[in-house]
């Protein structure tokens, strides 16, 4: 399990959208997403992707850091592993 966080997303962009716009660039599907909401304007979401790897998620990461989309700069971030124990 490899998790991903966007920021700066458009508040309006749905889950499908997020997750159309990853597999656009090369992502698979992704098994969950949760909403975080953002101080002001930058809100942003936690992709889990199972079928990844974190090394290949690393690889796909910076086909959407920076990116712009829906009128905001997107920013993506691998995030650390979770000790699951």
């Amino acid at each position: 399990m490899a998790e991903l966080f966007l920021g700066n997303l458009d508040e309006s962009v749905s889950d499908e959208e997020i997750g159309e716009f990853l597999i656009r660039y090369g992502f698979p599907r992704f098994s969950a997403i949760q909403r975080v909401p953002g101080t002001g304007s930058r809100p942003g979401a936690v992709v889990v992707f199972d079928a990844v790897s974190r090394d290949g998620l690393r690889l796909l990461q910076n086909r959407v850091h920076n990116l712009f989309w829906k009128n905001h700069t997107i920013t993506a971030q691998l995030l650390p592993e979770r000790d699951e124990s």
